[in-house]
């Protein structure tokens, strides 16, 4: 009675086909999105390029494509309500900070890049789908308003 037992499930283990947890067609959109099945449920867009989705803050890691860069590099213009530029602020990719060419120190707070130059303090989220959350606050005058990237 064991050897029939035992000679059925050899068979049957060895009958079994290896299961994929995905088919080509969706690996490739992976492949070409640059998105993970983890990163796909943050919001990657496998339908988008992989530009598109770093752009939006996603990358993936085990392709070599990371973004290791900071999500706060570049040139950001802060600007009153009136539209007038408050201040020009340039980041590099080590989250050294300049405003209006002075270098000044930030920290990291909460998910934000915080700095201040005098009474202007400057707040960048990290998260880039976040969209209108960077913004600068004038303690003395009581003032706030947007920042945007060039």
């Amino acid at each position: 009675m064991n050897k029939t037992i035992l000679s059925a499930l050899a068979i049957l283990l060895l009958a079994q086909s290896p299961a994929y947890a995905i088919n080509d067609k969706y690996r490739k959109q992976l492949e070409q999105s640059g998105c993970t099945q983890v990163s796909e449920l943050e919001g990657c867009d496998i339908h988008k390029s992989k530009a598109e989705n770093a752009k939006a803050g996603f990358s993936n890691p085990a392709t070599g494509s990371a973004n290791t860069q900071t999500p706060y590099a570049g040139q950001w213009v802060a600007k009153s309500t009136a539209g007038a530029t408050v201040a020009t602020i340039r980041i590099d990719a080590k989250e050294q900070v300049w405003v209006n060419g002075q270098r000044v120190n930030a920290k990291r707070t909460d998910g934000a890049l915080q700095f201040k130059q005098g009474k202007l303090t400057f707040t960048l989220q990290g998260d880039r789908r976040l969209v209108g959350e960077d913004y600068w606050t004038d303690s003395d005058a009581g003032t706030k308003g947007p920042i945007e990237i060039e």
